[in-house]
């Protein structure tokens, strides 16, 4: 194993605190418990934004982290749930009065942690509403959620979610607007090549050379199936037909494009992956209105890469083209 840590064991402190340095001006790292909020965190009268989960997807989550987007991310170790003892604090830092929503990827110990966690800042007076986000159709259940996974499509719902909040909207209403948008939203993936998490030191599943693995997760999870190795074109035509048929899109309808990478793999592939989605889309008589290409929910160093298709409606699309301003996202400001 060859990776640019000093010592396994403390990959995820040093790799924040190193975060926090690169973005002092947007966010501040809070240790023991370790969590990221906005640098102007708490917003008065502003619904909060949480979300979190194991490291090792960067830049998710904390590289959303600011305005336009999240109020805090909690990290837990790589690729291991963060605990309620740092999400509580988190939710607490960032109630403006407001309450706060939880964006919770569907896995299991994500999922109860932020369950305790919620239950315990009501305690304190918190108001608290979860959105679950569980976008991938490659696999019902898999080693670590029950029923679908969350992958790509939490980038979507944390963006068009922190819009809505960050224009004024209630508590409610922010929770309704990012479940909508985890309805209409599918995504799938693929490896040429697994990941090593830097504890365990070796890689997370084998792969023969001329072998993909398709429908993978992103904690290095096998997928749907393995077959031989094929061209680009293939491998997004495969992808995208298990999308389209869950989605079930209809002609005309307009749609968000977004083709991830998982940490490994160039963006110029990404690209020619993105050119043969968008091909395919228009031919199905859908319409591409918005898009998105990049390494932005990872898994560690995996070479390969998923693909992502939002449902678009008009409100959806005014919010993803207001102001964000991140480490990782940024536009219109």
């Amino acid at each position: 194993m060859k990776k640019l840590i000093n010592d396994p064991r403390a990959v995820v402190d040093e790799s924040v605190e190193g975060f926090g340095l690169a973005y002092g001006d947007l966010v501040t790292v809070h240790t023991d418990p370790l969590f990221i909020t906005r640098a102007d965190a708490p917003v008065k009268g502003k619904v909060g934004l949480v979300s979190g989960g194991g490291s090792g997807h960067e830049p998710l989550h904390a590289g959303y982290v600011g305005k336009g987007m999240l109020d805090a991310a909690v990290p837990g170790a790589v690729f291991t749930s963060p605990t309620p003892d740092q999400i509580i604090p988190a939710t607490l830092a960032v109630d403006g009065g407001a309450g706060v929503v939880h964006i919770v990827k569907n896995y299991t110990g994500d999922v109860l942690n932020f369950e305790t966690a919620a239950e315990m800042a009501q305690a304190e007076g918190v108001e608290v509403r979860t959105v679950l986000v569980n976008d991938d159709v490659a696999v019902e259940d898999s080693l670590y959620t029950a029923g679908r996974r969350g992958v790509g499509g939490t980038v979507l719902v944390e963006k068009i979610a922190g819009a809505a909040a960050d224009r004024g909207d209630n508590l409610d209403a922010v929770a309704a607007i990012g479940s909508r948008v985890n309805a209409n939203v599918r995504s799938m993936g693929m490896a040429l090549a697994a990941c090593t998490v830097p504890h365990a030191g070796v890689p997370s599943f084998e792969l023969a050379e001329d072998e993909i693995e398709i429908g993978i997760g992103i904690h290095g999870e096998p997928g749907r199936h393995r077959i031989p190795m094929e061209n680009a074109d293939g491998i997004t035509d495969r992808l995208l037909e298990a999308i389209l048929t869950d989605l079930s899109l209809n002609q005309g309808e307009k749609v968000l494009l977004f083709v991830n990478g998982m940490g490994g793999t160039p963006l110029s592939e990404l690209y020619i992956v993105y050119r043969r989605a968008a091909k395919v889309l228009a031919e199905k008589g859908f319409t591409v209105e918005r898009s998105l290409v990049g390494n932005y929910i990872t898994a560690i160093e995996m070479q390969g890469c998923s693909i992502t298709v939002l449902r678009l409606d008009d409100e959806m699309i005014q919010l993803w083209d207001a102001p964000v301003h991140t480490p990782a996202l940024r536009w219109g400001i």
